[in-house]
């Protein structure tokens, strides 16, 4: 009997232990937050959202199928690419989407992966394939329309688009008053 009781008690202490830990990383995590996103924070702090970042992440190592890895994970990614780390962006997207393919923030996942590689890695061949898979892979997604634009536009300097944006705004002005003139034309000739 007392042998029984002496191998149950170090399962017991383990057992114990985590839900502190566990409870202790999320007190953390969201005293981070409060710090970080607080609305008197007036400039964006770089060693705080990297700390914040290590704290998602090893939450998402030691408790990977906590119902709060997935969003944590998430977050960490954001971070990255927010704070312009590209490669440490694209990884945890990569990670998302193999750790957690089926959650609802795996399409957003793909999308930013796509955002990754054309505006922080440049590599836009990678951006068009990110995107087109995108596409593929959740055709009804809202954010399907803006992957588009994104692929339309790949490669092009903003002034490339204003360009654009104008000739079709000018083409469509035309067309607009093409149809009231025509318009106009045909009511006279009912009269």
């Amino acid at each position: 009997m007392k042998r029984s009781t002496l191998l149950l008690f170090p399962v017991l202490l383990i057992l114990s232990s985590c839900g502190p830990s566990r409870d202790k990383s999320v007190a953390q995590i969201r005293s981070m937050e409060k710090r970080l996103f607080a609305p008197e924070a007036v400039s964006f702090d770089k060693a705080k959202a990297d700390s914040l970042m290590t704290l998602y992440t090893k939450f998402v190592k030691a408790y990977p199928q906590d119902s709060l890895s997935p969003d944590f994970l998430f977050r960490a990614a954001g971070i990255a690419m927010n704070s312009g780390d590209g490669t440490i962006a694209l990884n945890l997207y990569d990670q998302f989407l193999k750790d957690y393919p089926n959650h609802p923030q795996a399409a957003m996942s793909l999308f930013f992966k796509g955002f990754v590689y054309e505006n922080l890695l440049r590599n836009l061949d990678y951006a068009k394939e990110t995107y087109l898979q995108f596409i593929e892979k959740y055709p009804n997604d809202e954010f399907n329309d803006d992957a588009r634009m994104a692929l339309k536009n790949l490669g092009k300097t903003p002034d490339q688009m204003i360009r654009e944006f104008e000739v079709q705004h000018r083409a469509d002005s035309i067309r607009v008053a093409d149809s009231l003139a025509l318009a106009k034309k045909q009511g006279k000739h009912k009269k």
